[in-house]
Order: C-alpha cells, then structure tokens, then sequence
C-alpha cells in the first residue's frame, strides 16, 4: 500500500499554516501561547482534510492536555485512515526568544505502521549509513566512531557529531573531544538534529545521545526517505512511565527500535519553518502574503525536497 501523493500538498498546508499561527508569536516570551496557536491551527487544518486519521503521537494524552493527544480522530471522518505524528511547535524556546530552528512538524503513515510512542526520553543514533553494524546503540562511542570513520574513509577528526548540549551527555561529550571529533551543540529540536545527518550539506555525520521519544518516531519518518540508519531505545525512569508504556502495548521495555520497526510502510513528513535554522527557513512576510518553507520527503516516490510556497495571509 502506498499514500497518494495527492495528500502531500494537504499536509504541506497544515505545517504552514501552523508555522504562521505560530509565526505571530516569536519572540513574545510565551512559549505556552505560541504552542497552543500552532495545535489550534494544526487541528483545524486536519480537520479539513478527506482521511480516517488518529494521533499516536502529540502533546499528552487526553487526561494530561487538551491539545492533538494521543488517541485523538482527526480529519472529516471519510477517506483512507492513517496514523498521525505530530509536534505542532518543535522548539517552543525558539519562538519565545526569537532563536533559530522553530519547526511545526508532522508525519503521516498508514494504519498501525507508525510507533505509538509514550512521551518520555529516548536514547537515539543516526547517520546516513545503509549498512548494519556501524552505529549501533549498543556499541561504545569509541566504536561508532572508529566504524563509521572506516565507513566514510575519513579520519575521526574529519567527522561531525551532532548532540543536544545536556549535562547528561557530559560523558559522551568528553569521549567525542578525546577522539578530536567536531562537535554540533544544539540547544533544543532534536528532530532536526538527527535530520542534520541527511545532505552532505549539513556537514554532520551522526546524531546521538537522548532526547525526546515522539522527537525520535517523528525524525525516523524522515530518515527512512534518506535510506538513513536510526535507531532508539525508549527510557523509563518511573513506575507511571512504565505503567504507560504498557498500556501503549510496549512489552519489551528494554527494546532497541530499528527504523523499520518505527516506520513501516509508506510514509509523508512535513517540517515547515517558524524561525530560520539549518532545515529550512521561517516565515516571512510580504504584504498581504507570507513565504513558508516545508522540508518533504514522501517514501515510495523517493521525494525528498524543500517546497516554497507564497500565500495570502487570511
């Protein structure tokens, strides 16, 4: 089974118009206000659209916000049903303090072929390696670097990593500065981090270290395009997220996820622009109109590419 395509410029609306409701608020120090305006324009816009769709992940589930949560039916109730990630405002510190590298990102599969995944941390890796056993989550830094430089043939110091400048990844942190690796430290928006390893352009050769779970599945959609390698293993620090976990079906809680068990199937990611960053950039406004930018990547056309689209501001 394949997504038409038809539904891309659907979903390319949704992330634009949500990246504008959002646009509205950068650098109003109100990252709460500048959330809810990009999930009310999220639903909105969803709810226009001929699908069967469900949330397996967004913000909460019902009892915790009421905003696109996880079990949520979204869309006009006809059409094909599709399973629905979403995170409405990706770097919600970006808007609030007008920083680059605020996204509104979705993706889209078919049913029961997106990972339901519970809102806690996750432990990910991933780099444009189409091969097995060069990164893995199991292997020392040491190794993935030492494999992944034999992989690409370029000395250790060659190398790009990107991670999320944390005081948990102190440890990984000093590993990479002994191997002379360079470091990309990102504050914040771990989808685009792992999808800086995508285009040579980027100048970043692996992704690692924890950060969001829905980030995790959401990034995986993009990735699988790219014929990237990812992988995750979701933390569970405490007995609710346990609890949760297995009420979300997770058995295993141990368990390194691979790309294609994240994402199966056909797939669409949206990731439009709110603030400028290395993906894509933000919203601009000409006149009556304003400029989105939405990076897109539809799995079985092997689209992958950055759609421009001037709009009338309504």
């Amino acid at each position: 089974m394949t997504i038409d395509k038809k539904f891309i410029d659907q979903f390319v609306q949704v992330t634009a118009k949500a990246a504008l409701a959002s646009s509205f608020l950068v650098g109003k120090k109100d990252k709460t206000a500048a959330d809810k305006a990009a999930v009310d324009s999220m639903r909105s816009e969803l709810n226009k659209i001929n699908i069967q769709g469900e949330i397996v992940i967004g913000e909460g589930e019902l009892d915790q916000a009421p905003m696109l949560y996880i079990g949520e039916k979204i869309g006009d109730k006809n059409g094909p049903m599709f399973d629905i990630a979403v995170d409405p405002l990706e770097g919600t510190n970006f808007v609030a303090g007008n920083l680059p590298g605020a996204l509104s990102v979705i993706a889209i599969a078919e049913k029961n072929c997106l990972f339901n995944a519970p809102e806690t941390y996750m432990e990910k890796i991933s780099a444009r390696v189409n091969e097995k056993n060069i990164i893995d989550l199991d292997f020392t830094v040491k190794k993935n670097i030492s494999n992944l430089s034999d992989f690409l043939n370029k000395n250790p110091e060659n190398l790009t990593a990107c991670i999320l400048d944390r005081p948990r990844h102190k440890q990984i942190i000093d590993e990479l500065k002994k191997m002379k690796v360079n470091l990309k430290l990102i504050t914040d928006g771990d989808v685009s981090g792992a999808l800086l390893v995508t285009e040579d352009k980027y100048n970043v050769d692996i992704f690692l270290g924890i950060g969001g779970g829905p980030e995790g599945v959401l990034a995986a959609a993009a990735l699988d395009t790219y014929k990237c390698n990812f992988q995750g293993r979701f933390i569970f620090d405490t007995e609710e997220d346990k609890r949760r976990a297995k009420k979300m079906g997770i058995i295993d809680l141990t368990k390194k996820y691979e790309l294609s068990e994240i994402v199966k199937g056909d797939s669409i990611f949206c990731a439009t622009g709110i603030t400028s960053g290395d993906l894509v950039s933000g919203i601009k406004f000409e006149g009556n109109e304003f400029i989105s930018e939405t990076l897109v990547t539809h799995k079985s056309t092997g689209l992958k590419k950055v759609i421009k689209l001037k709009q009338n501001l309504q």
